[in-house]
């Protein structure tokens, strides 16, 4: 079945100088808002685990899941009444709101605002990049897209190396909790250079809708009838949830290695910031260089077949030798892969696709499809831990290695049809 393609994706897509000028300020949108959230991340993990201790680590990424959906279902009331450029302002300055409450709310001591903290940071930062994602796709025309997804994920992602330097020269000089209000002030100029080319190049606005699956009252929100009715979106959820099985995995296995190594909460901060700082460089190689040479030559389905690949090569040498340094690099490639080959390929399949799957199925997929199936991979192996399972390195790696098999069965289904869309 072809879906109806959006016609501003068709017709009126951004192309030439506008379109360069546009992923410009969507990019630096994102830088803004990913150097807040590195700063942001390893602050509120190294808080839960002080509070907390790390063998409920799993139990708190298994929670995530309910705060996604709470958080997804007021975007998408928001999103129905509002529209998209008012719902990211909302939206935004919410998550700055909240960061800014649980700081001052620790610092008073109140305990339970650790683990708060630690369900936003998993929960709040998708919902925000993926609206700007949203916009993106709404906006460049496909041959756009293709040259600028890269850069544009490179150029965001230095916002993040900035972060990541943050964290690294101030945690053990100001403290970990200090960290929380720069990691929210950080946010506002993203919401100022969205705010900026919302009024420059237009709203998007809803196509008429005449589907009834749709158009009923839990689809309108959230597009969920279109699930059932374009059967590209079950496959994407898939990845999805395959490339969040081995996050869960990988993140567990860094982390506990981490902890082994490194007993110090501070130090596991700084630690953690360098570590993510060099993910971020690694990726910057892969978003301005690798991935606009490839995806001009290579169809974006057939990265899907690549980059599970790699992630099956790297895991299995954890399964052969457990270490700090290998569960580093499993880690490492997944999440440089992640934020340059996987993200531009995947934005790729959204852009000939209607308003409701950009903005509203999309979220869908990758706002509760990347948390509900890490928290669900986390709450399996916290039942595990709890009825005495060891859960060794090479067990955690045994299960990444199971993600990407799953990832590879999806490829044959997901290249058929994208072809047929001609994504």
């Amino acid at each position: 079945m072809k879906s109806p393609a959006s016609p501003a994706a068709e017709t009126s897509g951004l192309e030439g100088r506008r379109a360069l000028l546009f992923a410009l300020q969507m990019a630096g949108a994102a830088a803004f808002i990913l150097c807040g959230y590195e700063v942001f991340r390893s602050s509120a993990q190294t808080l839960f685990l002080k509070a907390y201790g790390k063998h409920t680590l799993p139990l708190g990424m298994g929670m995530v899941p309910i705060g996604i959906t709470l958080l997804l279902y007021i975007y998408g009331r928001l999103l129905s009444f509002a529209g998209p450029r008012r719902t990211f302002r909302i939206t935004t300055l919410g998550a700055m709101a909240t960061i800014l409450i649980c700081y001052t709310g620790i610092r008073l001591g109140i305990r339970p605002l650790s683990f708060a903290l630690y369900l936003f940071k998993e929960s709040y930062i998708v919902l925000l990049i993926e609206q700007i994602w949203s916009f993106i796709n709404s906006r460049l025309s496909r041959t756009s897209a293709r040259r600028f997804n890269g850069p544009i994920t490179g150029v965001a992602g230095l916002g993040a190396i900035a972060g990541g330097s943050l964290l690294q020269l101030l945690a053990e000089r100001w403290g970990t909790l200090h960290m929380l209000p720069l990691a929210a002030c950080a946010s506002l100029p993203g919401l100022l250079l969205a705010e900026l080319a919302y009024r420059r190049y237009g709203e998007p606005q809803r196509e008429p809708v005449t589907d009834p699956a749709a158009a009923s009252p839990g689809g309108s929100h959230l597009g969920l009838g279109l699930f059932r009715t374009q059967r590209i979106l079950p496959i994407l959820f898939g990845l999805v949830v395959c490339s969040q099985l081995i996050a869960a995995a990988g993140e567990q296995l860094f982390t506990n290695n981490l902890i082994d190594r490194i007993p110090s909460p501070d130090q596991q901060t700084a630690y953690s910031g360098r570590f993510y700082r060099t993910v971020n460089l690694v990726a910057m190689a892969g978003q301005f260089i690798l991935t606009p040479l490839i995806l001009r030559f290579l169809h974006p389905a057939l990265l899907q077949l690549i980059i599970p690949c790699v992630h099956l090569v790297t895991f299995s040498l954890v399964l052969g030798s457990p270490s700090l340094e290998r569960a580093e690099l499993a880690f490492l490639l997944f999440k440089a892969c992640d934020y340059s080959l996987f993200r531009a390929a995947k934005e790729l399949l959204y852009v000939p696709l209607s308003f409701d799957v950009r903005y509203r199925a999309k979220e869908v997929i990758d706002v509760l499809g990347y948390r509900f199936s890490k928290g669900a991979t986390s709450i399996t192996i916290h039942f595990l831990k709890s009825t005495g399972t060891v859960l060794s390195s090479p067990t955690l790696a045994t299960l990444a290695l199971v993600g990407g098999s799953l990832w590879l069965l999806l490829v044959i289904p997901l290249s058929r049809l994208a072809k047929t869309k001609d994504a």
